[in-house]
C-alpha cells in the first residue's frame, strides 16, 4: 500500500484532519494484513501533500508493530544528507529495524524552482549525497568530508541503524540508463504508478537484466510497482474513476515538465490521459483487477504498491477480503 494523494487545501484543521486520516489508514491497512507503507516527499503544492515523510514514519513506527514503513522518495538534492542520515537511522531503530529507504533525485522543477536548487545539478547533488548517507550509516568510526558542496569534520552518524549495513536503498527510476544504474548500484527499484503495463515491465526487465548481468540473483520482492487503484461495481462508476484518473495524470504531466517543455520526466504519462488510465491503472472489479495484478505478476513483478486519492479503510478492506485471497 503506498499513500500521499493530493486534494484540495482548505484550512490547517482540514490538513490535520487529512493526516489523522492517513494515520488510521495505515493502522487498518497493518490489521489487514497489508506489507508495506509507502509515503511520498512534495512541497509548495498548495494541496495537502506529505512534506516531512520521515517524521510522519516516526509516529507511524508508534502506532503500528509489523508493517514496513517507506519513503517513496525523499528527494535526496534538498537535503543535508548527514542530517538526513540521522534520521532514517531514528526511524530504523524506532520501528525495530522497518524502514524501507527510497531515495530518489526529484523530477518536478517547479519545487527545485522553489527551493532556488538548479534542476541540472540533481544528479550530482544526489551522487555526493548518496555517498555520504552510505557512509553515515555504515562507518563505526569518526571521518570528515569536503568538497564544494559539503564540509563535515570529525563526524559519527548516531543512532546506528537497526538494520545492517543500513536500511534497505530503494531508488525511483524510469529511463533505461537510470534503471540499469540502480542494479550496478544495489538498490531496490521503485517504479512509478503513471506508466503504462506494458512500459512498466519492460522497465522490470531492463533492471532485472541488468542485476542478473552483474552477478547477482534477482528477487521479485527488489521492484515495487506502484498503481492507482479504484474498485468500481457499475459503468457509471468506471466512467468516473477513468475521468478522476485522467484529470490526475493531466495535473502529473504539468508537474513534470519544464515550462519550456525542454525538460520532460520520465514520470509524465501517455499523452493519450484514456489510454494511460485504462493501461496503467487498476480500475475495474475485484476479478477485473485480479487479471490486472495476474498480467503484472506474469511480467514478473510480485510487489505492488497501491496508491489512491481515495484509500478509505472500505477500498482497502474490500481489496483485503476480495482481492488478496487470489495471490496466497
Amino acid at each position: 500500500m503506498a499513500s500521499g494523494g493530493e486534494r484540495l487545501r482548505a484550512s490547517p484543521s482540514d490538513d490535520s484532519h487529512g493526516y489523522h486520516q492517513l494515520i488510521d489508514g495505515v493502522v487498518e491497512a497493518e490489521r489487514l494484513g497489508f506489507h508495506s507503507i509507502f509515503l511520498v516527499e512534495h512541497h509548495f503544492t498548495g494541496s495537502a501533500q506529505i512534506s516531512a515523510s520521515l517524521n510522519l514514519l516516526t509516529y507511524l513506527a508508534a502506532r503500528t508493530e509489523t508493517i514496513r514503513l517507506g519513503t517513496a522518495v525523499v528527494v535526496v538534492p534538498w537535503h543535508n544528507p548527514v542530517l538526513l542520515a540521522e534520521q532514517a537511522a531514528t526511524v530504523d531503530v524506532l520501528s525495530n529495524g522497518r524502514l524501507d529507504f527510497g531515495v530518489g533525485k526529484g523530477y518536478r522543477p517547479n519545487e527545485f524552482e522553489r527551493f532556488c536548487i538548479p534542476l541540472d545539478e540533481a544528479t550530482d547533488r544526489f551522487e555526493e549525497s548518496i555517498a555520504l548517507i552510505r557512509k553515515s550509516l555504515t562507518s563505526d568510526t569518526r571521518f570528515s568530508h569536503h568538497s564544494d558542496r559539503w564540509h563535515f569534520e570529525d563526524i559519527i552518524v548516531e543512532p546506528p541503524p537497526v538494520q545492517r549495513p543500513h536500511p534497505p536503498l530503494w531508488l525511483a527510476a524510469g529511463r533505461p540508463v537510470s534503471l540499469r544504474k540502480a542494479a550496478e548500484d544495489g538498490y531496490s527499484l521503485l517504479l512509478d504508478q503513471f506508466a503504462t503495463f506494458d512500459l512498466t515491465l519492460e522497465r522490470l526487465r531492463i533492471y532485472r537484466e541488468a542485476v542478473e548481468a552483474a552477478g547477482r540473483v534477482f528477487d521479485p520482492m527488489s521492484v515495487a510497482v506502484a498503481r492507482g487503484i479504484s474498485i468500481v461495481r457499475t459503468d457509471e462508476e468506471r466512467e468516473q474513476a477513468l475521468q478522476r484518473r485522467m484529470q490526475a495524470l493531466n495535473r502529473m504531466n504539468t508537474l513534470a515538465t519544464s515550462a519550456d517543455r525542454s525538460y520532460v520526466s520520465s514520470m509524465a504519462s501517455d499523452p493519450d490521459l484514456r489510454q494511460a488510465a485504462e493501461n496503467g491503472t487498476l480500475i475495474g472489479s475485484p476479478d477485473e483487477i485480479i487479471e490486472k495484478i495476474e498480467r503484472l505478476r506474469a511480467g514478473g513483478a510480485a510487489y505492488i504498491l497501491l496508491s489512491s486519492a481515495y484509500a478509505t479503510p472500505g477500498l482497502m478492506q474490500c481489496f483485503a477480503e476480495e482481492i488478496m485471497p487470489a495471490f496466497t
